[in-house]
Formats: C-alpha cells, structure tokens, sequence
C-alpha cells in the first residue's frame, strides 16, 4: 500500500474572521504561548533547585510542566507562523510529525497524571512502602517508561494516518492537525481501530486506575480519627485532583461535542493545547504549600543577588 496523492496536503483553517482581526489573534495567542512557557518554566527552575523538592511528587509535577511546554510548543508557533504568512497549506509531513508530537506529550500527560494518583495512594495507604516503591531510581524507570511507550505509540498511530485515504475534504477547521479532525475526513478502517486502541490505552485506563486510586485514598481518609489528619491527607491530593478534573473535563466535554460543531470544537482545542498547559503550574503554585514557599524563597535569594 502506498501513501494516496490526495493525503500530500492539508489546509489548515481555524478562524473564518477578516484579516483585521488576524493581529489581535496573533498577540493573544504570542501572550499565552510565553505565559505558559515563563510560568511552567519557573516550576520546573524551582523544583530542580530547591533539595526539599527532590522528592516523587514533585519529579512528577516537573515531568508535568515540561510535557505542558511541548503541548504548546508544538501548537502555537505553527499557528503563529499562518497568521503571519497567510499560508494555511500544511504539507502531510508536517501535519503528521505535528499528530505525532502532540500525541506523544498527551498520552504522556495522561499517563503521568494517573502515576501522580499513583504516588499518592501509596503515600497516603501505603507509606511505610513509599520510599521502596517509588525510589528514585523507579521514578526515573517509570518516567522513561512513560515517554518511551508514548512515542512509539503515537508513531503507530501516524504510521496508519500516513497510509489513510480520505472520504471527505483535505480540510481542517483546527489550529494544528489533532487527531479527532484526522479521523473525521478518514474513511481507512485501521485507522479508526488503532484510534480505538490509543483511547482505550491512554485515555479509559489511565481515567479508571486514577478513580479507583482516588476511591481507596478516600476511603482511607474517612477512616482517620482526626480531622486534621484528614484534612492534611486531602490537602495533599487537592491539587492534582483539580487538574485531573479540568484535564478531564475538558477531553470529555470535547470529545461528546457533535462533529457538526467545529466552533465549539475549536474552543475546546484550544482550551486544552494553551490555557490548560498554562493553567496547570498555577494550580500547583497555589494549591502546595511547599511549591509556594519555595518559589518564594528563590525570588527572595534572586533580589537579594541583585541588590
């Protein structure tokens, strides 16, 4: 089977408004790319600096922040550059190194949101364990694990799309070429298996394992006798939980949107390839007391150098 000469291109065409407005799209997005960027970047310098965070929990917040990172870097700049230009043509290389990357950091992102589930169960169940069970050198195994199984995976996935041919139009009413737009134009039966697989893999199981993490979790916090050890267990967890359920929520709702619906589509993509990434490290800043604190302490040694 070779690559059909109707898949060579894409066109890529987000917005439908006048050129006018295409200045004020291109700052509001240049604004939240290096917001996002400034932000998870000083969680990941934190983190790396401070030796009271060198701890799981925060090795997994830091994985978090740069995969947040990639998920805006490989989205916005290319939108940046076709509002710029003009060009909205997207060859099918570049679409599909784009599918492979954005794929690659969500399976990873969804992956590492249900070992940081992980982490907490056993802190909060287990924790005599938790030091053996989650050393550092597990931690690292499981990182590598994670992007390892991630990259492959999405290369499968490519693979199929590369070999798609198509039932509907070339065009993309999207920023970026996600794969919910590519497996509407696609009519290729293994593509929509290999779909099927990579939500069941990288979407229902890691959603049920971080439910029934958070079910046993809870169910250990109502036993405590004391409320203030129930309220610092749950503490513990609130902001995760919090991303978890914007993380979610957002893919959920996306995903139970008519495939009429490309407006709320795009709204929704956009929420979750820029704002989340973006709003993911404020919620951790906020919610943890230790990240806080420590992000506070460096800007207070930062001024002290200067003056």
């Amino acid at each position: 089977m070779t690559p059909l000469t109707s898949m060579k291109y894409f066109f890529i065409l987000p917005f439908s408004g006048e050129i006018k407005n295409k200045p004020f799209i291109f700052i509001l997005f240049l604004l939240i790319y290096f917001a996002g960027v400034l932000i998870n970047s000083s969680i990941i310098t934190v983190i790396c600096l401070e030796v009271q965070l060198h701890k799981p929990m925060y090795l997994f917040i830091c994985n978090l922040s740069i995969v947040d990172i990639f998920y805006t870097s490989v989205t916005v700049p290319k939108l940046l550059h076709m509002l710029l230009s003009g060009d909205h043509i997207v060859s099918s290389a570049q679409c599909y190194t784009q599918f492979q990357c954005f794929f690659t950091v969500a399976a990873v992102e969804e992956t590492l949101l249900f070992v940081m589930a992980y982490d907490r169960y056993v802190a909060i169940c287990d924790p005599l364990h938790y030091h053996c069970i989650l050393s550092r050198r597990n931690c690292i195994l499981i990182t590598i694990g994670i992007w390892v199984i991630a990259f492959f995976s999405a290369l499968l996935y490519v693979t199929s799309a590369f070999y798609m041919s198509s039932c509907h139009s070339n065009l993309i009413h999207q920023f970026f070429c996600d794969p919910k737009s590519l497996t509407r134009i696609s009519c290729t039966g293994i593509f929509f298996i290999i779909t099927g697989i990579d939500i069941l893999f990288f979407a229902c199981i890691p959603v049920t394992c971080t439910f029934i993490s958070y079910f046993k979790i809870f169910v250990v916090i109502f036993k405590m006798k004391s409320s203030e050890s129930r309220w610092k267990a749950f503490s513990t967890c609130s902001s995760h939980l919090t991303v978890i359920f914007i993380y979610y929520g957002t893919c959920v709702t996306d995903y139970l949107i008519p495939t009429q619906s490309d407006v709320l589509d795009l709204i929704f993509n956009i929420v979750f390839a820029t704002l989340i990434p973006m709003t993911n490290p404020i919620i951790y800043s906020l919610q943890n007391s230790n990240v806080k604190m420590a992000m506070v302490g460096l800007i207070k040694k930062m001024f002290n150098l200067t003056n």
